[in-house]
């Protein structure tokens, strides 16, 4: 199930926690301004890296010469940066805002 897929990471580091059972569920273990969105898109997608070698130099014996390097090595600062200094708590306040502004938004289909 691909849901699974999604929650056992995030179990495993602490960010949600689930109970089995009729009343069971999952639910936040941290509170939302604790959890930034850094962390949850390592633990789902791995590394933020566009190319394979920003995180292993010896993945191309070019590392050295290569300036495209350089451009995904800053690419993938700045999107660290980004993710970084967004937690969950912004991102429910920013939907709040958006949902008094269109309230159809505030339907999800899954």
């Amino acid at each position: 199930m691909y849901l699974e897929h999604l929650i056992t990471p995030l179990i495993s580091a602490g960010i949600v926690r689930s109970t089995r059972g009729a009343k069971g569920g999952v639910w936040l273990a941290k509170q939302p301004k604790d959890v930034r969105l850094t962390e949850v898109i390592q633990l789902l997608e791995g590394s933020l890296a566009p190319v394979e070698c920003v995180d292993d130099e010896s993945y191309c014996a070019r590392y050295k010469a290569c300036v495209t390097r350089e451009v995904w090595t800053e690419l993938k600062r700045v999107m660290t940066k980004v993710l970084d200094a967004t937690t969950l708590e912004e991102l429910v306040e920013k939907q709040k805002k958006k949902i008094a502004d269109v309230p159809e938004a505030s339907m999800y289909y899954i």
